[in-house]
């Protein structure tokens, strides 16, 4: 197994480093809007099944075979309604926006690609498309991620700041992350609440962890119907994490996706707490290339023993 990849149990344990978020905030909050709508697996693109997964279709099983034009026009709203009325709640309130970008989908829409880089959303490559890189042999995987960055970078005029995985990373993913270079971090981790360094082919690398778990998926996978239960989750664990935030300060992402947070009701409760977050001065609201950059200023690469990075 690659080092990369060896799995650490410890962390920072009981005595987290405190961020020192800017003003004194006691928790960095990051909206992710995953935009994915026309990269997924299709007829059209030769992959002889039609994508469900993430949609109103619930449960029903992802990639079957055979067309689903239901499952086909649910991505298609994402990419026609859904992205612009989140675009639209996040610039009514002046609040910063992560896109975590699908290069084909953004290839596919260039109103939806001027329209991040014109309100200086940063943007994390979420690869070409969507593909298994657990499935890739190393070349082919080199290939994706040099393609992505190269596609993100032609339809918004700007290189993408860090790496997320549509799938699963392989065990080649960060290293060769690395090696392409230009990513400022990668965020293929769900196991912190707080940025670390790790070592990659002997040179200190940045990871910023995202989350499933305060993510739009559980209107899917969770069971989750109503606006206000996905809105009142996310107030619960704000709470939680500021009321810790006085002695040990977090971060938090909320994941979102245009097919599913951007229909009415649903976004109208996350209009809601997002005017919640604005009014507070406890909570920084911001881009992940900043909470990145914040990291490197504050807390650079610690010196590095035997693949771990030692306590700060």
């Amino acid at each position: 197994m690659s080092l990369d990849l060896d799995r650490d149990f410890i962390g920072y344990g009981p005595t987290p480093p405190n961020p020192q978020w800017p003003g004194g905030a006691r928790l960095a909050l990051n909206f992710v809007l995953n935009y994915e709508e026309g990269s997924e697996p299709s007829h059209a693109d030769g992959d002889g099944v039609s994508e469900t997964g993430l949609t109103e279709l619930g449960t029903a099983a992802s990639g079957v075979p055979g067309r689903d034009l239901a499952a086909e026009s649910m991505f298609e709203y994402g990419a026609r309604v859904g992205v612009w009325r989140l675009l639209r709640l996040f610039s009514d309130r002046d609040l910063p926006l992560t896109v975590f970008a699908c290069a084909q989908a953004l290839e596919r829409n260039p109103a939806v690609a001027h329209a991040i880089a014109a309100a200086d959303h940063d943007i994390c490559a979420h690869g070409l498309r969507w593909v298994r890189h657990t499935d890739l042999d190393e070349a082919s995987e080199r290939a994706q991620i040099a393609a992505a960055y190269a596609a993100i970078e032609r339809a918004t005029g700007r290189r993408p700041d860090g790496w997320y995985c549509r799938y699963a990373p392989g065990l080649n993913t960060r290293r060769l992350v690395v090696e392409h270079g230009g990513f400022l971090y990668d965020s293929d981790s769900y196991a912190d609440e707080l940025p670390y360094w790790t070592m990659v082919t002997g040179q200190p690398h940045l990871i910023v962890p995202y989350s499933l778990t305060t993510n739009d998926t559980k209107f899917v996978r969770g069971g989750m119907s109503m606006g206000d239960q996905f809105t009142a989750f996310l107030r619960d664990s704000v709470e939680m994490l500021v009321e810790e935030g006085r002695d040990h300060p977090k971060m938090m992402s909320v994941g979102l996706h245009a097919r599913v947070i951007g229909h009415p009701a649903r976004a109208r409760a996350l209009g809601g707490f997002l005017d919640e977050m604005a009014a507070r001065n406890d909570v920084w609201v911001t881009r992940r290339v900043d909470i990145a950059h914040h990291w490197l200023a504050r807390h650079p690469p610690p010196f590095m023993s035997g693949g771990r990075a030692c306590d700060l």
